[in-house]
């Protein structure tokens, strides 16, 4: 992987990461179009550069981090996620990422879903109860909706995100509690990824990754900014249209 390669992907990291379009499942689709090889770097590569864009979620909110009672169901939500990650992480390295078919039939079906889900939610939003805060069984069950996430193309934010809106969670407050959650997510995934793979590493793609992650970083900090203002007046529909196009025009591409 060239430098110019990883800016590419850092700008798409960064700019996907906290929409609900799967981060993963576009590095997966524009690696491919820029024709780079999947290996264990690559793969690695593909799960820690969304630690960049992650670290801006700490810059944004750094002071929601000293809230105990927060970061208590911050910890209640990861667990399952973990748990589930840590037992599927070899299935996802070996099988799942850089399987393009695996990420157009996700951004497929989860766009259905979302359009469907709109449809549903939007009788229901007004019952949602907007200053209430995410009690401990929601968090915990909001970890499953996020361990969803490990399919390249279902998007941790999207999945989090509706699962959230199907308990009762007001937007704006599910939103939030999505950035928020990702900050341990991805700092054990990435973790545990370079634990396994990063002894391997040349120089060369150490600094690939060291400008993915801070090209990322740059893009995700109005990203954020950009879907907090968009949520409060719009539904994730448009999302759900964007999602099922991308899956249509990349397979005839791909098959084509």
């Amino acid at each position: 992987m060239t430098i110019l390669q990883s800016i590419i992907l850092g700008i798409v990291e960064g700019a996907t990461e906290f929409l609900p379009i799967s981060s993963t499942g576009h590095l997966i689709l524009a690696s491919s179009l820029l024709g780079i090889v999947q290996n264990d770097f690559t793969k690695t590569f593909e799960i820690a550069i969304q630690l960049g864009a992650i670290l801006a979620v700490v810059v944004l909110y750094w002071k929601s981090f000293f809230h105990f009672e927060l970061l208590k169901k911050l910890a209640v939500a990861f667990i399952p996620t973990g748990i589930i990650g840590l037992a599927l992480y070899h299935i996802l390295k070996t099988y799942l990422l850089g399987n393009e078919l695996i990420v157009l039939a996700s951004l497929f079906i989860g766009g259905v879903i979302f359009i469907l889900f709109e449809k549903w939610y939007g009788k229901r939003e007004d019952m949602a109860v907007v200053d209430a805060p995410i009690t401990y069984r929601q968090a915990i069950a909001i970890g499953f909706f996020q361990a969803i996430a490990i399919i390249p193309g279902v998007s941790r934010s999207g999945a989090t995100i509706v699962g959230g809106l199907t308990l009762g969670i007001a937007r704006s407050t599910i939103v939030e509690f999505s950035f928020l959650l990702a900050v341990p997510t991805m700092l054990a995934a990435t973790g545990l990824s370079l634990l396994k793979t990063s002894v391997a590493f040349t120089p060369h793609e150490w600094l690939v990754l060291l400008v993915g992650l801070v090209v990322s970083f740059l893009v995700a900090m109005p990203s954020i900014r950009w879907l907090l203002a968009y949520v409060r007046k719009h539904s994730f529909t448009s999302f759900g249209i964007y999602r099922i196009l991308l899956s249509i025009v990349f397979a005839a591409f791909l098959f084509l």
